[in-house]
């Protein structure tokens, strides 16, 4: 397979390192990155290379330069690790570039943004990529397949619990900014809320029972199961055991009762995902839009003020 390159925009954040060793395991070429940061030393484990930008402006036209040379450096895919609101500015730059994207979830804060999207995807010829990559975990594959296996005529009972562990910094940040992220349920909780679905079918109905800067809770009945969850980046909320063993980050998935065990097993998912694209067969945007929509609905969703048994158990 020949080499393909790729730029990259938001190279100094913290999933970027997973995308540029997504791009060499792959044996393709990072040639172009971009980041108002220029704390961007990490580049160097992964490529000797790479042109670097901290204004898109010039990021923009260098690579308009390389799509008219022809030397072979045309941009043929663009990884998007930069903020929340600006995935969707930054895919419509990769498509009208003449590259297909390459996005971290959240894919759009809005479900209308993917109508736009598909447009611009049908106008360009070229495709844009979600990295969805927990339905590349052999667990959840394996639920997954277990639930289609048995056919159940009930609906399985969930309780989801995600904590992790951030500093001060984090509320100071775009992270901790609703109108930038959407907020700890689309920041955080998009990904598991695409892996129940894709194992347990489309919503039903939808609750918010907390709603705090740092941390959500409610209920979502699926097609096919009940699930309560529960999302939080305050350190305050780890269980004990999580304390005592210095562990930053706790999740729990329990199915009937039962554990499912994928703590492991994360750190090469986005090369998987990566695989995927390259071999014609990646998440596209009618993928990611059962998350996004559901995502939307609970960040305008009042929570409840009567408890019931819908309530997560870590809900004080």
């Amino acid at each position: 397979m020949d080499k393909k390159n790729f730029a990259l925009i938001g190279a100094a954040g913290y999933i970027a390192p997973r995308h540029m060793q997504a791009i060499k395991d792959t044996n393709n070429d990072l040639v172009a990155a971009m980041d108002p940061s220029d704390s961007v030393g990490i580049l160097d484990r992964y490529f000797n290379d790479v042109d670097f930008f901290t204004e898109f402006e010039r990021f923009d036209r260098h690579v308009e330069k390389l799509r008219h040379e022809n030397n072979g450096q045309r941009i043929q895919y663009v990884s998007i690790c930069s903020p929340n609101y600006l995935h969707d500015a930054h895919m419509r730059f990769a498509l009208r570039a003449g590259a297909d994207a390459i996005c971290e979830k959240p894919l759009v804060m809005n479900p209308w943004n993917i109508d736009a999207l598909e447009d611009i995807e049908r106008e360009s010829g070229h495709k844009i990529y979600n990295i969805l990559q927990l339905r590349m975990h052999k667990a959840i594959i394996d639920l997954r397949q277990k639930i289609k296996d048995k056919n159940q005529k009930t609906k399985a009972n969930i309780d989801l619990s995600y904590i992790t562990s951030r500093g001060k910094w984090y509320q100071y940040s775009w992270k901790g900014n609703m109108e930038k992220s959407g907020g700890v349920a689309t920041n955080i909780g998009i990904h598991f809320f695409d892996m129940l679905m894709w194992i347990f079918g489309k919503p039903q109905h939808s609750e918010v029972h907390l709603n705090d800067p740092s941390k959500m809770a409610g209920f979502i009945e699926l097609e096919n199961a009940n699930v309560r969850w529960f999302l939080s980046v305050d350190r305050n909320d780890l269980p004990k055991q999580a304390v005592d063993e210095g562990k930053p980050t706790f999740r729990s998935i329990l199915v009937d009762g039962q554990e499912i065990e994928f703590s492991g097993g994360f750190t090469d998912l986005h090369t998987e995902v990566y695989k995927n694209i390259l071999a014609g067969r990646g998440f596209g945007l009618s993928d990611a839009r059962p998350s996004i929509e559901l995502v939307h609905t609970i960040r305008h969703s009042q929570p409840l003020q009567q408890k019931n048994d819908r309530f997560h158990p870590l809900i004080g």
